[in-house]
Parts: structure tokens; C-alpha cells; sequence
């Protein structure tokens, strides 16, 4: 993974001339010292500095492939940066705010080092196609450790789900118990959701790993660029059709806050299952104590931090996709200083998620799950009252007077204060007469959960064959 140089000092010293900047020759005064800060991205695009000199190693080669620089000049180059990759992994290298962002930065240091051949590196691009290459190939590089840390949450999870597939636990609508099921068929929906997510994160990936660079600032170039020799050099899958869309698009980067919503969505209900699941009032597991702090004033408390801020995450990894969506909507073609705004709300979503999936995948495997309390909470609110209802059926009664049948004998247990299985044969009898001795298994809470047995089923048998069947799919 890509270091992280946010935290690397830059310097907003006094303005330059702007005949000294890359573009300054047609300005006559230097730009205002508060506009160049204000303008500036180089506390942020930093981050980016690995793919910048990949890309500009990628083009440095195919210029000379087509003979606007010599052999000798394309070494010195991709040596240089080399060089330059060097500094910054180090700590040496000055990050300048009059240099604005990360390419001018990279490209001013290469010039300072090798002279006049650093200067040739720019033919053929612009800004506009380098920084949207750029982002494709920093987003592309982490959606691959995104997957890989949501592939290690998927194992976590089919680990403590074979574990507690006989665990009983109520199932709920409403927040109220429903039907019994168990604690591993309830961690495969967990499984379910992320595979979804990872098919999104793949489908998604399909678009970012198209080449924008060759489009210039938004016309194309008139020299004979070999994209697809550059394309092929960094990875990508193709090169994009349109200069005037290339240099302009961020669908991509909205496309990928889109997929990290639903995820922490998705994160978010677990976080909340979890925050209910520790208390009190549940008492259904026990987070480890590493994933949880105490308080500075109660010292009996145990506070579920993990899911909490993952759950509220979730608020400003949605945020960031609105923020993109505003940022593009009245954006004539092609490129606009607008979307310099585009990065700091998909970096951050890029960290939310990451920092998100990784403490899930850790914490995962080290939840307790209190089999006897869970046992207790599924016995209580008459979670079998459905499986009664089924009974009567199997007996010949049609489904909506066996229903009303059930709430009869559920009313009758509410007001003497007994769970279903505690009326007597004579008290089911007098609701119907085709209940019978046999009716006593169907009201238990183990019968009930391995009754379960269609396909994606509550049953235990189902829930390790769902799990088996996702093991073979993700190894």
C-alpha cells in the first residue's frame, strides 16, 4: 500500500513570480498569496505521488517509443523519478505550495535534477488528463485492498458462523420476536450483504480501469501518442473514447462513494444489531475488551466504540457521495477548477471504508455469543407461534383460520402469562379440536429452527451447506 504523505510539512512561502511557475508566461503580476494557498491541492494529492511517477514513467517511455525523446533522455527521466520516489518515501522531499499540487511538484523537482529532459516530459498531456489518470489508478490500487479486507470480513464471518450454526436465537420484524432461527443463519445474511458489496467494488472497477491519459487539457494532442502502449504499461483494461469526457468525467469516483455507501450501510445494521446485541437488555454477546473503552466517569461501563463509529461513519461516507453528485451536476465540458474538490471527499470515503472493513474483520472472530441467554430470549415471545400455525395446516386447516387459530391460543397464553408450549392439551383443544399430543414439538425452539430445511433455511444442515457452498466461492 501506498504511504500516505498527508502529514509531510509543505511550505507556503512567499509567491514567486508567476513567469516562473509552468504556465506563468502570460501572467504579469504574481498570483495573491492567500489565492495560492486557497488554490493549492498539494496537501492532499500528495497521496497520489506513486501513481503520478508511475504515469509519468509510462508516458516518458512511449515518447520515446514515437521518438520525441532519445533513448538517453527517457532514462535519465524514469531514473529521476525513481529517484524522486525515493525522497518522498524518506521524508525529503519539500512539498511547495506555490507549486500548487502533487504533478507540479514532482514534475519542478525532475527538472530541477536533470535539467532540460524534464521539461520535454509534459509533451503531449496536460494536467487535466494526468490528475484523472492519476485518480483511476490510486482508486484502482485501493479497491484492491478494499476487496481483499472485505474478503478477510466474508472468512471471519464463516468462521463464527459454522461455529454458532446450532446457536439458537430469536429472529425479529418490527425489532419484535418473530420466529427462532439461529446465530449462523443471521451471520449469513451478514456474508450475503458484503458479497453483494464486492460485486458492486467489482463492477465498479470496470470503469475505473479505463485510461484517460493521451486526451490532453480536452481536445487531444496532434502528436502520434501510442495510448494504447501507456495503457497497457500501467494496467489498464482500455483507453477512453472521448478527450472532451475523459478529462471531465468523475462518474467513476461517484460510482465508488455510490458502492461505499451501500457497504456502510450495510456496516452501519450490523453496528447496530451489535450495539444491542452487548447491552444489558440483551445481553446476547460480549465484545472483546480490545474494541471497547470505559468511561472517565463511570467505571462499570463497557462501551461498544467499534460499532458505534462505524455505524457513524456511515453519515459522512454518504455525505461525500452527495458532495460529489453537487460538485458535478452544472459542470459544462470539459475540465473545471471545481473538480479539484473531487478528492478530498473520495479519499476520505477511501479511508472511512478501509479503517471500517478492517476493524470488522479483526473484531469478528473474537465476539462471544451467549448461547443460553440467546437460548432464553428465543423461548420468550412466542417465536413459535408461526410453526403452529404451519402445524394446523399440515392437519387440513386453511392457513388464514389456522392463523386466526394461533392468535386465539397466543391471546389465551398472554392473559395466564405462559409461553405456548406451557397450555395444556385441553386449552389448545378448546381453540381446536385437531390439535393433538404431537403438537408439543413443533412448539420447541430447537424443532422449530431444524424444521427450517428449504434452501437458504434457518436449519443448521442448510446453514453449514450455505456455508460450505460460500467458502467454495470466495477461496
Amino acid at each position: 500500500m501506498s504511504k500516505n504523505n498527508n502529514d509531510k510539512k509543505t511550505n507556503p512561502q512567499q509567491t514567486k513570480p508567476d513567469g516562473s511557475k509552468p504556465w506563468g508566461g502570460r501572467f504579469t503580476e504574481s498570483t495573491d498569496a492567500f489565492v495560492e494557498e486557497f488554490t493549492a491541492s498539494v496537501a492532499f494529492d500528495q497521496r497520489m505521488y506513486a501513481q503520478d511517477i508511475a504515469g509519468s514513467q509510462a508516458h516518458a517511455r512511449m515518447l520515446a517509443k514515437i521518438k520525441v525523446l532519445t533513448a538517453n533522455e527517457c532514462d535519465a527521466i524514469v531514473s529521476a523519478l525513481d529517484d524522486i520516489r525515493t525522497e518522498i518515501e524518506a521524508g525529503e522531499f519539500e512539498w511547495r505550495v506555490d507549486l500548487e499540487d502533487v504533478h507540479m511538484n514532482i514534475e519542478s523537482r525532475l527538472v530541477a535534477k536533470i535539467g532540460d529532459p524534464g521539461k520535454k516530459l509534459h509533451t503531449g498531456r496536460s494536467r487535466n488528463d494526468q490528475v484523472a489518470t492519476d485518480i483511476r489508478l490510486y482508486l484502482r490500487e485501493q479497491m484492491e485492498f478494499i476487496d481483499a479486507e472485505l474478503q478477510r470480513m466474508q472468512h471471519a464471518i464463516l468462521s463464527v458462523a459454522e461455529k454458532e450454526a446450532d446457536t439458537l436465537m430469536p429472529g425479529f420484524t418490527h425489532l419484535q420476536v418473530a420466529q427462532v432461527i439461529t446465530v449462523g443463519h443471521h451471520l449469513m445474511a451478514w456474508f450475503e450483504m458484503l458479497t453483494r458489496d464486492r460485486g458492486r467494488l467489482a463492477d465498479c472497477k470496470k470503469r475505473v480501469n479505463v485510461m484517460p491519459l493521451g486526451s490532453a487539457a480536452l481536445a487531444g494532442t496532434p502528436f502520434p501518442l501510442d495510448r494504447d502502449f501507456v495503457a497497457k504499461q500501467l494496467g489498464f483494461d482500455s483507453i477512453t473514447k472521448n478527450s472532451l469526457d475523459a478529462v471531465s468525467d468523475r462518474d467513476f469516483a461517484i460510482e465508488f462513494c455510490s458502492f461505499a455507501s451501500v457497504l456502510l450501510m450495510h456496516l452501519s445494521r450490523m453496528s447496530e444489531e451489535l450495539v444491542l446485541w452487548a447491552s444489558q437488555q440483551f445481553e446476547f454477546i460480549e465484545l472483546p475488551d480490545r474494541f471497547c473503552t470505559g468511561s472517565s466517569i463511570m467505571p462499570q461501563k463497557k462501551n461498544p466504540d467499534v460499532p458505534e463509529l462505524v455505524r457513524g461513519k456511515s453519515g459522512r461516507v454518504f455525505g461525500n457521495l452527495m458532495s460529489l453528485l453537487t460538485l458535478m451536476k452544472s459542470q459544462v465540458l470539459a475540465y473545471n477548477k471545481d473538480n479539484q474538490e473531487d478528492k478530498e471527499p473520495l479519499f476520505d470515503t477511501i479511508d472511512a471504508v478501509m479503517g471500517s472493513v478492517r476493524v470488522y474483520a479483526d473484531m469478528i472472530p473474537h465476539i462471544v455469543f451467549k448461547s443460553d441467554n440467546l437460548a432464553q430470549a428465543a423461548n420468550k415471545g412466542y417465536a413459535t407461534a408461526t410453526d403452529l400455525a404451519d402445524y394446523l395446516v399440515a392437519k387440513g386447516v386453511a392457513f388464514r383460520d389456522a392463523h386466526e387459530i394461533v392468535g386465539r391460543a397466543v391471546r389465551l397464553a398472554i392473559d395466564e402469562d405462559k409461553e405456548l408450549p406451557q397450555l395444556s392439551i385441553q386449552q389448545y383443544q378448546s381453540i381446536s379440536e385437531v390439535v393433538s399430543e404431537d403438537v408439543y414439538p413443533v412448539l420447541q425452539t430447537r424443532g422449530s429452527a431444524e424444521s427450517k430445511q428449504v434452501t437458504g433455511g434457518t436449519c443448521p444442515k442448510q446453514v453449514r451447506l450455505q456455508i460450505k457452498a460460500a467458502r467454495d466461492k470466495i477461496v
